[in-house]
């Protein structure tokens, strides 16, 4: 009886005989017609009840998760339905999706045919790392009458990893190397060098090294060809990640933490495919995390394990101990790619020296966020005197971000002034840039 459920044609059905009983009191002749009505009523609630219970796995429902989930990104989950009664049925899917998504409307509803197989599909878009249970599939089956309904329960108990951005990772390695990436915002800025990779055979100019002409193509042509050639310099790239609290400043549902995170995991991808070497770093009040360079197929792994439990202790980030572990653990030139925030320009004053050393030794690119909100009030129309001050004050909060990148500039320190949503592509046109110029 526990999946028993009374549908509302049955209340209203009671709704209905109550007020007949009632009125059968001014005319009695109704009292009959009622409990006439009454019994029709009960056998078509216990022929309903009946046809809906008798047997067993009359309808088979199954949840299909993926491996994992991708953080930021639209998950797809699917669910099967086979109808085995002998009519068609309605059906009602309420399916315990995790808290983390705060769902607590979720109702999918499905008709099925005699026999028929469906497969519904639902996106989830996780905001933060970690796991995710899901709990039952509730399944309420109805038959046409519409008086009682069956659950079904599935699916019980199930669990998934949520990983960083596995999908935008996948999307800027296809679009990183495709061959149109102006289409997607990429750049790519080649620089030619005498090494052995191949890139084309081109006509011969005036200081073109005579050693690669390329006699057969010369014999087609009847004009000088050379072979061009790219650099194969392997580069070493740290992204280095900063856990304090401004880094928790949310967008979208997302923390900058965690759009740094997947960043991180872009661009990775991208320097391995490229032959660099890639490592990560994170710190907040000391330096951990750490994951030496290497350009080994499998070391992509170790760099997402290590981002998958990176967390925020809401605690004041310290650039000299960041200065003093990259000394120490960075011995040779790198690209350091640095995550941060500054909110004003006093906020870079204090750990402008420790921004300074470390772009004596390497190639800094510190790369901080737009605050979108503060933008969009700046761009909305003004109705009030009190819209006019918090328009001001957000312009000024939008000029002084400007200020932070022109004051990097003044020292020598590369800067990616980004929104959230651009955050990877900027980042990786910077890498192909500087990897184009050299390091």
């Amino acid at each position: 009886m526990k999946n028993l459920f009374l549908l509302p044609r049955v209340y209203i059905g009671f709704g209905i005989l109550i007020v007949l009983f009632i009125l059968s009191f001014l005319f009695p002749v109704l009292f009959t017609i009622t409990w006439g009505l009454a019994g029709v009523g009960f056998m078509l609630l216990l022929t309903d009840y009946l046809v809906l219970f008798r047997g067993k796995d009359k309808l088979i429902a199954q949840r299909y998760l993926p491996e994992k989930l991708s953080n930021g990104d639209d998950n797809p989950i699917e669910i099967q339905l086979t109808n085995n009664y002998n009519f068609s049925v309605n059906c009602q899917i309420i399916d315990e999706i995790p808290f983390q998504f705060q769902q607590r409307d979720f109702l999918l509803e499905q008709p099925l045919q005699i026999a028929q197989t469906k497969r519904l599909t639902y996106v989830v878009s996780p905001k933060f790392r970690g796991e995710y249970h899901f709990g039952k599939l509730n399944v309420y089956v109805n038959s046409p009458l519409q008086l009682v309904a069956k659950r079904y329960i599935f699916s019980e108990g199930q669990m998934l990893p949520c990983y960083p951005s596995f999908i935008q990772m996948r999307k800027y390695d296809l679009i990183a190397f495709a061959k149109n990436k102006y289409a997607f915002g990429l750049k790519k800025l080649r620089k030619i060098g005498n090494t052995t990779e191949f890139e084309q055979i081109k006509e011969y100019v005036s200081g073109d090294d005579i050693r690669t002409i390329n006699w057969k193509a010369t014999a087609k042509k009847n004009e000088l060809m050379v072979n061009q050639f790219l650099d194969e310099n392997t580069e070493t790239v740290y992204s280095i990640i900063d856990k304090g609290r401004l880094m928790q400043m949310p967008f979208e549902g997302m923390s900058l933490l965690n759009y740094a995170i997947n960043s991180t995991l872009a661009i990775s991808n991208v320097v391995l495919k490229k032959n660099d070497r890639a490592g990560m770093l994170s710190f907040s009040k000391k330096v951990e995390n750490i994951v030496a360079a290497s350009n080994k197929r499998t070391h992509l792994q170790k760099i997402i394990s290590s981002l998958y439990n990176l967390e925020t202790n809401f605690s004041e980030s310290d650039f000299g101990h960041l200065y003093s572990a990259v000394k120490q653990s960075i011995t040779h030139r790198s690209l350091l790619l640095l995550y941060t925030n500054f909110e004003s320009l006093s906020s870079l004053e204090r750990q402008l020296p420790y921004l300074r050393a470390m772009a004596k030794s390497h190639v800094l690119v510190v790369i901080f966020f737009e605050n979108t909100e503060l933008k969009a009030l700046t761009e909305k129309k003004i109705k009030n005197t009190d819209e006019i001050i918090d328009k001001i004050v957000a312009e000024k909060f939008n000029f002084e971000k400007r200020l932070i990148a022109n004051e990097l500039t003044k020292y020598g320190i590369q800067s990616i002034l980004t929104t959230p949503q651009n955050l990877s592509i900027e980042t990786i046109n910077m890498y192909l840039k500087i990897k184009a110029k050299g390091f």
